[in-house]
């Protein structure tokens, strides 16, 4: 007697392939755009690397639907699971643009803005103070272990608001481009100490052209304006972390109210 082959009935599997499926659309928008884990200078087969491992360690969580994942209702399901991880990882984004944001306005008040660096991130070129104000709160931001955070915030996601439900809603659109101010008020509070310290040497320039108008301010003032910048910058930087913490502290609450927290 030969024994029969084994025969899958694709009714069975097509639950577990759709909770696969939009698993990975959310954790493949939130790698898309978050800051550290979609970095561009990151290779690609690595990010996609990260992005099958989250799927295979988050796919648990997430409960099967009776949704045809390769119908209309599935397709649409996806697109908003890929949409949900894309906000998520745009908040945090926002949150370490208004450092980088802060760093330009500084290098533009002590006369930096010229000096500029490429970019590997954006694509293009930005000011070394920007691109300096990135690198210290990327690493302020591994060493407090808020990449381990983002994905306990992922999984948390999957609990509070399964796939196959509504996954974004027109006020988590509107909280998250209402939370786009942050980024002018955060790069403010970055950059304000310094800023301030330039515009007092500044008043002090005018003052002294006032005073001797025969003095060429342009070659005296740069190299006192650059050096000053420097030190001022320096004791600025324990004023960073504090701003960037109740920037991530913001960014966390709204995405905690768009994983359905």
């Amino acid at each position: 007697m030969t024994p029969q082959p084994l025969a899958l009935d694709p009714a069975l599997l097509q639950p577990w392939i759709g909770a696969l499926l939009w698993t990975l659309a959310r954790v493949g928008g939130l790698c898309l755009v978050a800051p550290v884990l979609g970095a561009a200078v990151i290779p690609a087969r690595i990010r996609v690397g990260v992005a099958v491992l989250l799927t295979l360690v988050l796919l648990p969580l997430a409960p099967p639907s009776a949704i045809d994942p390769l119908g209309a209702a599935g397709v649409a399901a996806m697109a908003g699971q890929l949409l949900l991880g894309a906000l998520l990882g745009f908040v945090l984004r926002l949150a370490f643009e208004a450092v980088a944001f802060g760093g330009q306005l500084v290098s533009q008040s002590m006369n930096l803005g010229f000096a500029e660096v490429v970019n590997p991130t954006e694509g293009g070129s930005t000011p070394v103070l920007s691109q300096f104000h990135t690198a210290m709160v990327t690493l302020l931001f591994l060493a407090l272990d808020g990449h381990l955070q983002l994905i306990a915030l992922l999984a948390d996601s999957f609990r509070l608001l399964p796939p196959g439900t509504d996954a974004v809603s027109a006020g988590g659109v509107h909280a998250v481009v209402a939370f786009g101010g942050h980024l002018f008020a955060g790069a403010v509070r970055v950059a304000l100490p310094a800023m301030t310290s330039l515009l007092v040497v500044n008043l002090g320039f005018a003052a002294i052209s006032r005073a001797a108008p025969a003095m060429n301010l342009f070659a005296v003032g740069f190299p006192i304006t650059l050096t000053l910048g420097l030190v001022v910058l320096w004791l600025a930087l324990r004023s960073l972390p504090g701003a960037f913490a109740a920037l991530q502290d913001d960014a966390w609450a709204l995405m905690r109210q768009l994983a359905g927290g």
